[in-house]
């Protein structure tokens, strides 16, 4: 009867704890690196962490982008701004508009969606050029994975 309840406990440990472990990943942060290793200043940073929006709603989770030293996205063919973009492969994705601050050369780009109700594993996060007029997404600048997330 012992050696049963050790090999539950032992179990338990590894079934139960790394999901418990999984859930307790927010709030964290991870830097947004450059696809093209020639724009070395171009960088960003993602904020994942859970909101409580108009009680008595559930929580929901926040993904908070800012990209800063980004090339003019006209310098790229025909994109006037820059998204953000999150997905899990083959299941859901966000997207949602980055907004420039007013520094006359080089603005930093902010922005957030605050509706995630899908569990956060394995989601990537991205900048990417965007026509505000026509809504072409077009390709990823900055990036990262929530596997670099690091909390705080």
């Amino acid at each position: 009867m012992k050696q049963f309840v050790l090999v539950m406990i032992i179990i338990s440990i590894f079934v139960i704890y790394p999901s418990y472990a999984k859930a307790n990943t927010m709030p964290c942060s991870m830097v947004l690196e450059p696809i093209d290793k020639k724009l070395t200043n171009a960088k960003g940073v993602a904020l994942i962490y859970k909101v409580q929006l108009r009680p008595p709603s559930f929580a929901r989770t926040n993904i908070s982008i800012l990209g800063v030293h980004l090339p003019e996205p006209s310098s790229f063919g025909n994109y006037d701004s820059y998204e953000g973009f999150a997905f899990i492969p083959d299941e859901i994705s966000w997207r949602f508009r980055l907004y420039p601050t007013p520094e006359q050369y080089s603005p930093t780009w902010a922005g957030r969606w605050d509706e995630i109700t899908a569990k956060m594993e394995n989601v990537e996060v991205q900048v990417r050029l965007s026509n505000s007029k026509t809504k072409k997404l077009g390709p990823s600048i900055l990036r990262s994975n929530i596997k670099y997330c690091k909390e705080f």
